[in-house]
């Protein structure tokens, strides 16, 4: 939010920059589990930003409270990690571009949560992948086989399953702004890949939360409004949860390999159904149930064939290394 799921977008566009500074020491379990637990944060973030929208608080409001939140455990992960010094760049412009394009995704995320049902919203933001794998073919050059376009050929699919066009079951509207949502969202993992070559992780992380703020702040001079104590109890309870989901994120990737831990950000699908029920009475069509499978099958060969070839490289580059 690949963390097919920073939430399901957030998550995604983190593990391909975050692991880029994981240190040697492998603990896989442990690196499962706060995968596991990051999923459920981002699905209580983003129930939660939907609660929060029924009770009178846009979107905006939701932005710049939850990027507080962000900016907080980014600026408690920097100092406990690298230190300041580590903040320092050239690269101010990509910075600016990276959170502009990264907003926007989130926003839209923010905004197909609150259009739809949290299974359905949750189920089609695991498109990231799928886009991301088009537009690292288109942009970046990268070479994509019969295997990924295949997947990205049945992830499609899945989405026409759940959302049934003409058959009025998931509003086109909502529909529309996820995958839209999930496109901005993969083009922020190429932006994330190109900053990778110069810049830290953590120093990409801090300066996209904390830049963030000054827009959102400008914003909120529109936006802001004053609300009950539960509706700011809401919004700070929303904001600690993708706070922390950054933190576990973060930490799942220093003790896993991506491959092993991304799938279990499909678990989120599981919590959004719960939190959907329990919330606001919502109850999955039978679409979803069809299409959900098929879009996360598509992710995991994704991911795999991803793996699997740059496995393939190490071990060509180690033998060229070693003749």
């Amino acid at each position: 939010m690949p963390a097919a799921a920073f939430a399901p977008s957030e998550a995604a566009v983190a593990s391909r920059s975050l692991d880029t500074d994981r240190p040697a020491a492998q603990h896989p379990l442990g690196g499962i589990l706060l995968r596991l637990v990051t999923a459920l944060l981002l699905a209580i973030m983003f129930a939660l930003v939907k609660l929060a929208a029924t009770r009178g608080v846009h979107v905006v409001e939701s932005l710049f409270y939850r990027q507080i939140g962000s900016a907080v455990c980014a600026a408690g992960l920097v100092l406990a990690g690298p230190g300041l010094n580590s903040l320092r760049t050239r690269r101010i412009g990509a910075h600016v571009g990276r959170m502009a394009l990264g907003v926007t995704a989130m926003g839209l995320n923010f905004l197909a949560m609150v259009m739809l049902p949290l299974a359905e919203a949750t189920a089609i933001g695991f498109t990231v992948p799928i886009f991301a794998t088009i537009l690292a073919a288109v942009t970046l050059g990268e070479p994509t086989g019969r295997w990924r376009w295949g997947a990205v050929a049945a992830g499609f699919l899945g989405v026409l399953l759940i959302v049934q066009p003409g058959a009025g079951g998931v509003p086109l509207a909502g529909a529309a702004v996820a995958l839209v949502a999930a496109l901005m969202t993969a083009s922020v993992t190429i932006v994330i890949r190109r900053l990778g070559a110069t810049e830290r992780a953590s120093t990409t992380v801090f300066w996209f939360a904390a830049s963030s703020l000054v827009p959102l702040g400008l914003l909120m001079l529109h936006f802001g409004r004053a609300h009950d104590p539960t509706t700011f109890a809401i919004l700070g309870v929303m904001a600690l949860a993708g706070g922390l989901a950054q933190l576990t994120l973060t930490a799942s990737l220093r003790l896993a390999p991506v491959a092993l831990v991304m799938p279990m950000d499909y678990t989120s699908l599981l919590w959004a159904t719960l939190l959907g029920a329990w919330l606001f009475a919502e109850s999955p069509s039978v679409s979803i149930w069809l299409g959900a499978p098929v879009i996360i099958a598509s992710g995991l060969v994704i991911v795999w064939r991803e793996h699997h070839l740059a496995r393939r490289v190490a071990l060509e580059a180690r033998a060229e290394t070693s003749t």
